[in-house]
């Protein structure tokens, strides 16, 4: 199964305890796909909402196609989410019962279409992200003291 990666949420780990993750189909238009090959999108600040019983991807950037006959796309619009009944009630319930946030994490191509990973977790306190910090850096200088170590023999 290849996955070429077109758009990747970095700040979701950080803001959001992370406990599970889904994958969805997106309704796109033809200028939309077309920007998303061109690697034009970007996820910061998206989220899932629910409107009705439908869940919906918004506030995700897709960059107009400079090429698309009158105008494109709109670059901001509500994207409808591709999910069975059972999952949406799943997540529903999830967001409703627990508190939980649904944001969107990776968009990709799959077998010629495109997917969305969405990731379901819980919002960090300020204590937290102090220490996912902490954690990285620490991480970070025994990375390089390998490598410093390594480029010595």
């Amino acid at each position: 199964m290849s996955k070429k990666t077109i758009a990747f949420n970095k700040k979701a780990s950080f803001q959001y305890e992370i406990k599970e993750k889904l994958r969805a189909g997106l309704v796109l238009l033809g200028s939309e796909v077309k920007s998303l090959r061109e690697g034009s999108c970007h996820l910061k600040d998206s989220y899932i909402a629910f409107i009705g019983e439908e869940a919906f991807l918004q506030k995700s950037y897709i960059g107009p196609y400079k090429k698309a006959l009158h105008g494109g796309h709109n670059p901001e619009r509500k994207r409808k989410l591709l999910l069975n009944k059972k999952e949406l009630q799943r997540i529903r319930g999830l967001l409703e019962e627990k508190k939980m946030a649904c944001i969107p994490t990776e968009i990709y191509f799959q077998k010629g279409l495109v997917k969305i990973e969405i990731a379901l977790g819980l919002g960090k306190s300020l204590f937290d992200k102090r220490q996912s910090l902490k954690k990285k850096q620490a991480h970070r200088q025994i990375e390089r003291a390998l490598k410093q170590k390594k480029s010595r023999f």
